[in-house]
């Protein structure tokens, strides 16, 4: 007779938040911040970070657009909406494209590395770069640092979340086969093992262009499914964990 075939079912902890939405202020992004929100309220999110574009991006929302953002709802389809930006890293120094008028006004605010905004640099370029953007208090994020053409020092980046608190994303769009940063996988599973390493968390963001990515982080929980990577550490996982490490009542 033929042995009885026994599972182990372990149950995985539900994404309850998505740090990374554009809306179409952002002038690439297809839907509005009402329908993100409602598709993340589909997908039983609790929170939803609407972060449009800067400035700098050709297309991007205009500065009016982030001091305007206090009219919003606190929450809109029932997630609490955190009424944020994805700023240009500008320069090597780590500096932005929303001066600390417009940080001051916002709850939550993703700095990245675009093309449009500053040129590939050398890893101490981009490692300078980016480590100055975090030691900026009005940053919470620092937004897809896998992307290969800005190579940077991981060990010392990883130190500096550590030290300052700001987040680094694994973002799940620059896993995607369509992706416009290839070479992120093997970036994005290094700064993992670092993070496990440091004890440092992570954060996941759907970098959702269109309100159906919304909560959406398939490649990016492989990625650290793979790596092995806590679910304790990943943030997305408690609202209250999240927004305790950001320093957000």
């Amino acid at each position: 007779m033929q042995g009885k075939r026994s599972f182990c079912y372990i149950e995985q902890v539900k994404n309850l938040l998505d740090i990374h939405c554009h809306s179409i202020a952002s002038g690439h992004a297809y839907s509005s911040i009402e329908e993100n929100a409602r598709a993340a309220s589909a997908r039983g999110l609790e929170l939803l970070a609407i972060t449009d574009h800067g400035p700098a991006m050709p297309g991007g929302a205009h500065i009016y657009h982030f001091h305007n953002l206090r009219i919003l709802p606190t929450r809109i389809e029932g997630v609490r909406i955190l009424k944020g930006a994805e700023a240009n890293i500008m320069n090597y120094d780590g500096s932005i494209d929303l001066d600390e008028e417009c940080l001051a006004g916002l709850d939550f605010v993703i700095a990245s590395l675009h093309p449009p905004c500053i040129a590939f640099g050398s890893e101490r370029e981009n490692t300078d770069a980016m480590i100055g953007a975090m030691r900026n208090p009005g940053i919470h994020v620092i937004g897809h640092p896998g992307d290969a053409r800005y190579p940077f020092n991981i060990e010392e980046v990883v130190a500096a979340s550590k030290e300052t608190g700001t987040l680094l994303e694994i973002n799940n769009s620059s896993l995607k086969p369509t992706s416009f940063r290839p070479g992120s996988d093997a970036i994005l599973r290094k700064t993992a093992a670092v993070c496990l390493e440091k004890n440092v968390p992570l954060v996941m963001g759907s970098d959702a262009h269109f309100s159906a990515d919304a909560g959406l982080f398939h490649e990016a929980e492989k990625l650290l499914a793979e790596a092995g990577f806590p679910e304790e550490m990943i943030l997305n996982k408690s609202v209250e964990a999240f927004l305790k490490h950001i320093r957000i009542n």
